[in-house]
């Protein structure tokens, strides 16, 4: 795939493996004589099932306009994979990172810039997804929980209830891991890795986030209002139900890969773990309080 780059064609080129992904093969690349450098991401196997690299593309491009992201590249875009600039003297955030009110607010200001743009090419709603997701682990054979039937059933009225109440679509991220911000030594927080970009519900974005760094109630009143201006009860109670379906969404993602994927990483636990907190959840004795208070 190096060799064809038109641009680094004739030149001498460096490529080391970055390790820690959950779906793709990626590289840092150096190219003899230039002083930036490169990230490189392969397409694992399976992930066209999940990710249209055209609208991965697209976003990357809108979140670097935006001032957010990193400059990205049409080379090889045809092939699936994506180029753009390494981001240097940076590091991947953790959970713990975002325990910090700095450094959540200006993540979330992030999240604020890039669900204000103008709409992306590609609509999907963390209800399609979820609904993609429960047909491709039935083709690829795969085992449901045995209460899935019930978490089934939970998840049509949270998706009426939301659908009732209105949803306001927006460009969003719709990929709350940690790693996926880089922290640079300037204090700068860069979003990377747009694969599952699309237009989605506003409330989306931030409510999975939160509940992905694991955040207390009172960082995530300052997070809503942070992004809203304000804390109400029915955008508490939106975000319980996103979350809820955010674990539901990933825990289906986890027992897809599981099957496809060729990555050194315990699917099948982080998708039981999701699985878990679900549940938790839905016994809060706030859940069905929650619904009717979209």
């Amino acid at each position: 795939m190096l060799s064809l780059v038109p641009t680094w064609q004739g030149k001498d080129i460096y490529y080391r493996p970055i390790f820690g992904g959950f779906s793709n093969s990626n590289w840092h690349i150096r190219i003899g004589g230039e002083r930036q450098t490169f990230f490189l991401k392969m397409p694992g196997p399976g992930t066209e099932k999940f990710i249209d690299r055209s609208a991965s593309l697209e976003a990357g491009r809108r979140a670097h306009l935006l001032g957010i992201g990193p400059r990205t590249y049409d080379d090889l875009s045809d092939r699936g994979v994506e180029i753009c600039d390494f981001v240097e003297r940076s590091r991947p955030c953790t959970t713990r990172d975002f325990h910090s009110a700095e450094i959540r607010t200006r993540t979330i200001k992030l999240f604020r810039t890039f669900n204000d743009s103008a709409p992306l090419g590609l609509t999907k709603t963390l209800f399609d997804m979820i609904e993609e997701h429960i047909i491709q682990l039935h083709e690829l054979g795969g085992v449901f929980s045995h209460d899935f039937p019930a978490i089934h059933a939970q998840y049509l009225s949270a998706r009426a209830a939301l659908e009732a109440s209105g949803l306001d679509i927006v460009p969003c991220y719709n990929d709350p891991a940690p790693a996926n911000f880089l922290l640079t030594e300037d204090g700068r927080i860069v979003i990377v890795d747009l694969e599952y970009a699309s237009n989605n519900d506003r409330c989306c974005d931030l409510a999975t986030w939160c509940g992905e760094m694991v955040l207390s109630d009172a960082m995530q009143d300052e997070a809503i209002e942070c992004y809203f201006g304000r804390v109400e009860a029915s955008i508490r109670a939106r975000m319980l139900v996103y979350q809820m379906l955010g674990d539901l969404k990933w825990s289906l993602w986890c027992m897809i890969q599981n099957i496809t994927s060729s990555i050194d990483f315990d699917f099948y636990k982080y998708g039981a773990w999701k699985q878990m907190r679900l549940r938790s959840t839905l016994r809060n004795p706030y859940w069905d309080r929650a619904l009717m208070s979209l």
